[in-house]
């Protein structure tokens, strides 16, 4: 494209100290304007200072839109008769109808404006990340079905907010799954402002959306874990009144919603983080050397042992699971349950820090060059990871200090302290280590691969002339011949011809036979820093799976087991909970998308 082509003029005096990345043909290029900075002397001054305000007044917005949300949440939680569920569900369906119109609008006219999107940010939106958004996505929806057939089924005493917030909800999900699938990669060069404030308040909603899931998955969990010492007391006509009939398509929506409920709260924080960085790539323009010749696929050539520990892991994960499912939900669950689980996690914590180090270690012995290029997914990977991490690391300091004070010689309490220790040291471990591969440059092997085959083709090439003009020479002695013997040199000169082509097709095959074993010679013994580190992000990849499977589906005994709850008191560590775990379930969830980040790129 001409408007990605960079100014060789040389730049005046004046404008020494200014950017001189600017595209030559300036009728392709929409450099931003604001009111405030109109009379700046420079183009790209006045571009660069009405970037910046305009994300502060566009962050300013989804600053005041969450907090506006959060003060009507945080009211419906302490005061239930000023401010219902319902109410927050109105605000939420106004903030989700100003974000479909908004989304739709950038569909159909800021997208297919002239020279709107010039370049695309190759970092964001990698398939995993949309992947995730369309799969979350998907349950979110088929969630939202089942709680609009639970409601209708109870609607004599149900709201009918509660079936019209849900039909909004799968609108809103279908739309913005579509805008994040086709447009996350985006660097929108028009209309720079109303898309940044149109970005931050989806954000924004998307953040409010999971406040009020978690809150809600807060008190489900509430009710649950109470429900065996209080249920004779809170039994009454109220409740009896609405409850779901003893049929089997009511309790398939019962039992659906609380299964899928989890997913609502990934798909919106992956959706906050995917319009993060397109607000960040709003007016971005992207030279050459940022975009990448090369792009690494998901291959799984090479790994055998990381795959295969992996699984092992992931199988006995979910039968423990299962386990501690079947027993917790009984009546009196016992003490055996807790140390299972506990045990569980106190055998593969330690090994996923140990390969972690290691991989670590790699890249250190690895050498090669740290990538110091601007990339806005890259720092909020990094910016995710640590504050993700922070929610099951406070909650295992919380855990240490009650075990610490209470008994730490009982059998429970140990395999608690330990269970905690080794989870601080194993998100730290995991966090150095897919830090330390997000910054590495990718390894590129094909390059040159290709540039040694072309060399040999070139060189075979190089060969055949010399051989022609043999052959040519050749013939010019046969025409001095007598006439009577041409026909025959003819036929012996094609049967040559013929062999000596065979023999070079033999030899071509020959070359790249040896070639391809050369190559996976090399693969197979030369790299195995490669190997080594391909195989610790592929198990770490399966371990934080099956570590994210089984608190988000219902197995939590740091609420569960009492320890904590009696130390502290059931409202504060209620609260803890409330903090820590659904940051946890975040951190599981996005480590993987940075484990396979490094899997590609090693």
């Amino acid at each position: 494209m001409p408007g990605n082509k960079t100014s060789k003029q040389k730049p005046c005096h004046h404008c020494k100290s200014k950017s001189t990345s600017a595209p030559s043909d300036t009728s392709m290029i929409h450099y931003e304007k604001f009111w405030l900075y109109r009379h700046c002397s420079s183009v790209q001054q006045r571009d660069r200072q009405a970037q910046k305000a305009g994300q502060l007044f566009s962050g300013l917005l989804a600053m005041n839109v969450v907090f506006l949300g959060s003060a009507f949440i945080s009211s419906m939680i302490f005061n239930h008769v000023a401010i219902t569920l319902a109410d927050v569900w109105v605000l939420l369906s106004i903030l989700k109808v100003l974000c479909l119109c908004w989304i739709i609008y950038y569909l159909l006219g800021t997208s297919r404006q002239p020279h709107a999107v010039l370049y695309r940010d190759s970092h964001a939106g990698p398939i995993w990340i949309r992947g995730s958004v369309l799969l979350f996505g998907s349950f979110s929806i088929l969630l939202n079905v089942f709680q609009i057939g639970y409601s209708a089924i109870l609607i004599q005493c149900k709201s009918r907010v509660e079936i019209v917030f849900p039909s909004i909800e799968i609108f809103f999900i279908l739309t913005q799954a579509f805008f994040l699938w086709h447009h996350s990669k985006d660097c929108i060069q028009v209309q720079h402002n109303f898309t940044r404030c149109g970005l931050m308040l989806t954000t924004a909603t998307n953040l409010l959306l999971w406040l009020l899931a978690v809150t809600n998955d807060t008190i489900h969990m509430e009710i649950e874990s109470q429900l065996r010492e209080v249920e004779q007391r809170f039994e009454g006509n109220e409740t009896a009144s609405c409850t779901c009939p003893n049929t089997t398509v009511c309790q398939v929506f019962q039992k659906g919603y609380i299964l899928l409920y989890p997913f609502s709260t990934e798909y919106c924080l992956v959706c906050c983080s995917m319009l993060y960085v397109m607000w960040k790539n709003v007016g971005r323009r992207i030279s050459h050397h940022h975009v990448p010749h090369i792009k690494p696929k998901l291959k799984l050539q090479g790994v055998v042992f990381g795959p295969l520990l992996g699984t092992i892991a992931v199988i006995i994960g979910i039968c423990v699971f299962m386990m501690y499912q079947i027993q917790a939900t009984g009546s009196a669950p016992n003490r055996q349950v807790f140390v299972m689980y506990y045990s569980y996690y106190i055998v593969l914590l330690p090994l996923m820090s140990l390969v972690a180090v290691i991989g670590t270690i790699i890249h250190a012995l690895e050498k090669k060059e740290l990538d110091t290029l601007k990339n806005p997914t890259r720092s909020l990977d990094v910016i995710l990871l640590m504050g993700a991490a922070l929610g099951q690391i406070g909650m295992s300091y919380f855990s240490i200090v009650a075990t610490v004070a209470t008994d730490p010689r009982d059998l429970l309490n140990s395999l608690i302290l330990s269970h905690s220790v080794l989870l601080i040291l194993q998100t730290i471990t995991q966090n150095v280590f897919i830090i330390d591969g997000l910054h590495r440059q990718p390894f590129v092997a094909a390059t040159g691969t290709r540039q040694t085959g072309h060399a040999g083709e070139q060189a075979v090439a190089s060969e055949l002339p010399g051989e022609e003009e043999t052959t040519t020479s050749s013939n010019q002695e046969h025409t001095e011949m007598s006439p009577g013997k041409e026909e025959e040199m003819k036929e012996e000169q094609n049967h040559e011809a013929y062999d000596q082509r065979r023999v070079n097709m033999l030899e071509l095959g020959q070359e790249i036979r040896k070639a391809s074993l050369s190559y996976i010679h090399s693969y197979s013994h030369l790299s195995w820093k490669r190997r080594a580190l391909r195989e610790i992000s592929f198990f770490l990849v399966l371990c934080n799976i099956i570590l994210w499977i089984m608190p988000t589906f219902g197995a939590h005994p740091v609420f569960e087991n009492g320890l904590e709850k009696s130390f502290y008191g059931y409202s504060t560590w209620f609260a803890i909970v409330n903090f820590g775990l659904p940051l946890g379930v975040f951190y599981r969830m996005h480590s993987v998308g940075g484990l396979l980040e490094v899997y590609v790129t090693a």
